[in-house]
């Protein structure tokens, strides 16, 4: 028997590609004496890279190497380090070191998702360049989440902002296959993915709005038909399972009514048409989740700003939002009674 409360939940955070500014945000995260004080928190690394990262941030990260100080426990994953970084990762590129490291950190943390011990993991920007050098043969890190735990029911990115989640019908595929993707069973797989988040953030009745994918909402038949024959229906079949969901509206204006309050959440049917608006709505506070699988996986909305790296001007403001976000919904997961 299971029951859903708030509790006290277990996060895991890697600090991401080390060549960019996870390391330095995660420092000044955890220098915040507040968001110790949130969560059991496993960082999963090893002391060089910690001391690595706190001497970027100006602030050093305190860690435990056994729980019940109160401090993050550190996971010493070291002996997963690639050789020839000993003396430190190259810096400010995309590299397959960096790759490798950032995959073997964050394989432990799903390790530890598989086995119960954490229930939700926080992750540092990565590169999908370094990524791939590393081996990863998915086209980005929510297929390899969902190759690693064995995940098939349907997933999606959602992206976050104070008041506004997005989710997508399809992501990172080429816009010249996004039609292929455009299904009624992926649609309401999709809105229901929305729609189990949102409750689970802590919203009882989430409000939806629904993007047409056609402009002008394909303009009745004009410029496409799949408003007609694909979203609506889709729409229509949420509803009568109980969402309180509404759509298609056209693209260009349904994030000026999520804005003016009328939206919990917006389905995008696919990448840009929602992180464009959100990113403009919200840079610097961006979050993005791993959407259906077994707890939330938070990260930054932003990149590895190799531009920025060690200048100490990183804003911390979307990996602050993604940390509360992994302690909000991790703590409210349903746990033995």
């Amino acid at each position: 028997m299971t029951t859903s409360h708030q509790h006290r939940p277990r996060v895991a955070i890697t600090l991401g590609d080390p060549a960019g500014v996870g390391p330095e945000l995660i420092a000044r995260l955890l220098s915040r004496p507040e968001n110790t004080a949130a969560a059991d928190i496993v960082l999963i690394s090893d002391p060089d890279e910690l001391r690595s990262a706190g001497e970027d941030a100006g602030v050093p990260i305190a860690y435990a190497e056994e729980a019940g100080s109160g401090l993050p426990v550190l996971y010493d994953n070291g002996a997963a380090r690639p050789a020839g970084t000993e003396g430190g990762f190259e810096r400010r590129k995309a590299t397959e070191a960096g790759g490798r490291w950032a995959l073997a950190n964050l394989a432990v943390a799903l390790d530890m998702v598989r086995d119960g011990r954490v229930d939700a993991i926080l992750f540092a920007p990565l590169n999908k360049s370094s990524l791939h050098l590393a081996g990863m043969t998915t086209s980005d890190e929510l297929r390899w989440f969902e190759e690693v735990l064995g995940v098939e029911t349907f997933t999606s990115e959602l992206n976050v902002l104070p008041g506004l989640w997005t989710a997508r019908v399809t992501s990172h595929v080429s816009i010249a296959d996004v039609d292929q993707g455009i299904t009624r069973e992926n649609v309401v797989e999709a809105g229901l993915l929305l729609d189990r988040v949102l409750r689970g953030s802590g919203l009882s009745a989430p409000r939806i709005g629904v993007c047409a994918l056609n402009p002008h909402a394909g303009e009745n038949g004009s410029f496409g038909r799949h408003e007609i024959d694909i979203i609506a229906p889709a729409v229509a079949d949420l509803a009568g399972q109980g969402l309180d969901i509404t759509g298609p509206f056209p693209s260009d204006t349904i994030f000026l009514r999520a804005k003016s309050g009328e939206f919990d959440g917006i389905l995008t049917m696919y990448h840009d048409q929602g992180q464009i608006a959100m990113k403009l709505m919200g840079f610097d506070g961006g979050v993005t989740i791993a959407g259906g699988l077994p707890v939330p996986i938070c990260t930054p909305a932003h990149g590895t700003a190799f531009d920025v790296v060690g200048k100490g001007v990183a804003n911390t403001g979307s990996v602050q939002n993604a940390f509360d976000l992994a302690v909000g919904i991790g703590g409210r997961r349903s746990v033995p009674a």
